[in-house]
């Protein structure tokens, strides 16, 4: 039985993620470029701030600071679009989590 990955009694340790892969693979990503945390930190800020566009529109409506309905809708409707995608990149990560954990090492 042939290992073409390398990783059947080839004594090179533990797999690290940073290591270039055998063969000529992808090189080490550059440490200071923004990484999924990053990434998923500022989507959470900017649905926040949409939601928090889309409150104070709602308010100034009800108060009669505002009369453009149409954009009260279209900022409630952004701000509901940003927060189900959202809702679907954390259900998508949670259903990564579950696979690895059932994940037999």
């Amino acid at each position: 039985m042939s290992d073409p990955v390398g990783l059947i009694g080839g004594g090179a340790g533990p797999l690290r993620p940073d290591a270039p892969a055998a063969g000529g693979g992808r090189p080490a990503q550059n440490p200071d470029a923004p990484g999924f945390k990053d990434y998923l930190l500022k989507n959470l800020e900017q649905v926040n701030s949409l939601q928090r566009d889309a409150t104070e529109a709602i308010e100034d409506i009800a108060t009669g600071k505002r009369d453009d309905l149409e954009n009260v809708l279209l900022a409630k409707e952004k701000a509901d679009n940003a927060f189900r995608m959202l809702l679907q990149v954390r259900n998508k990560v949670m259903d990564a989590y579950d696979e690895l954990k059932q994940i037999r090492v």
